[in-house]
């Protein structure tokens, strides 16, 4: 082999491993594209029983995976890729904290949820308050070695709360620098750590230095199961709410495939989302017939940082325009609104 040939075929091999590179190796980027859409009768039992009726109400998605060179560039050719930064998906937070929030987040959805239903057909239930769960902890924390995001926090200096402002006054009411003795749960073991109080930079008073939330769970005599397996995230609570209330009261859909997204809280307010345009085409390609889509308000605020935004159900109504489905996009402010449409639908 002449030495013309060697170059050629070492130039060869040196393509190939940058195309392999290119096809192959992670970079710290994610595509977010259309996921699954997901029919809630193989989510959701009520008193032991299936939902057995016609047609579905169905959760939709938006699938994530990490980007490679190549399929980044593709990102730009898809109308519904989008290709975002590792810190704008997790927030600076580890795999294992964004999953343990994005968990709090489905767990959070189904007790509204379950809550909401539950209202909508007139029955009892109990919210029982479970304690302060941890969403991020500051790395000046006394705790921050000890406490982490997903642990649910019971008691400090043995005395239990009956709401995160109730934790948060007591805590307040000690000074910067005294020594508490935290009790918390961790992945269902219970624990104990003792640690000094900071200054908040918030308001300059005495706290542990997490950020935290209500961390409450939901009873009643109704035996409702929703097994979400690894599906993370609030944005199926209205979709729960509506198959939940289905099987609570009999048959609301009149037999039509239906998927939709949205938060609930626990007035009944459906809340934006991220990624709606990807759920929409995800809707659309499983054959899904009507859509519901939050009509969420825009605040000032918001207007006055993006003259752009548009509310969920517009960005909706746009990716229908631009996939040309026939599916009809709905917009519901409540769970009530999607109602009021159910009870207009015929068979």
């Amino acid at each position: 082999m002449n030495l013309k040939s060697t170059i050629k075929y070492v130039l060869l091999f040196i393509l190939a491993l940058l195309i392999a590179a290119g096809a192959l190796l992670p970079i710290p980027y994610y595509i977010e594209q259309p996921g699954a859409t997901i029919d809630l009768k193989e989510l959701i039992t009520v008193n032991q029983k299936e939902d057995t009726s016609d047609g579905s109400f169905s959760l939709t998605s938006v699938g994530i995976r990490q980007a490679t060179i190549f399929s980044a560039i593709g990102t730009k050719f898809n109308g519904f890729q989008e290709l975002v930064s590792e810190e704008d998906l997790f927030g600076g937070a580890t795999d294992e904290e964004y999953n343990r929030i994005q968990q709090y987040y489905m767990e959070s959805s189904q007790n509204s949820a379950i809550e909401q239903a539950l209202k909508l057909a007139d029955l009892p239930y109990e919210m029982a308050y479970k304690g302060v769960y941890v969403m991020g902890v500051d790395p000046n924390s006394s705790f921050a070695d000890k406490i982490s995001v997903g642990d649910t926090v019971t008691a400090v200096n043995g005395q239990s709360f009956t709401s995160s402002q109730d934790f948060i006054d007591y805590v307040q009411s000690q000074s910067i620098g005294d020594e508490v003795t935290v009790t918390y749960t961790q992945d269902g073991e219970e624990k104990e750590a003792t640690g000094a109080l900071i200054e908040l930079s918030t308001n300059q008073k005495a706290g542990i230095g997490i950020s935290l939330v209500d961390h409450t769970e939901i009873s009643s005599d109704q035996d409702i199961v929703i097994d979400a397996g690894n599906i993370g995230g609030p944005s199926a609570g209205l979709m729960f709410t509506l198959e939940i209330y289905q099987q609570l009261t009999g048959d609301i859909r009149k037999g039509h495939q239906i998927a939709g997204t949205g938060t609930i809280s626990s007035d009944g307010t459906v809340g934006r989302i991220g990624g709606i345009d990807k759920k929409v085409a995800s809707a659309s390609e499983s054959g899904a017939e009507i859509f519901f889509a939050p009509e969420d308000e825009i605040t000032d605020e918001e207007r006055a940082a993006d003259p752009d935004i548009k509310t969920n159900y517009q960005e909706a109504v746009a990716a229908a325009k631009k996939l040309g489905t026939d599916m009809k996009i709905v917009p519901v402010s409540n769970v009530q609104d999607a109602l009021d449409y159910l009870a207009g639908l015929s068979k």
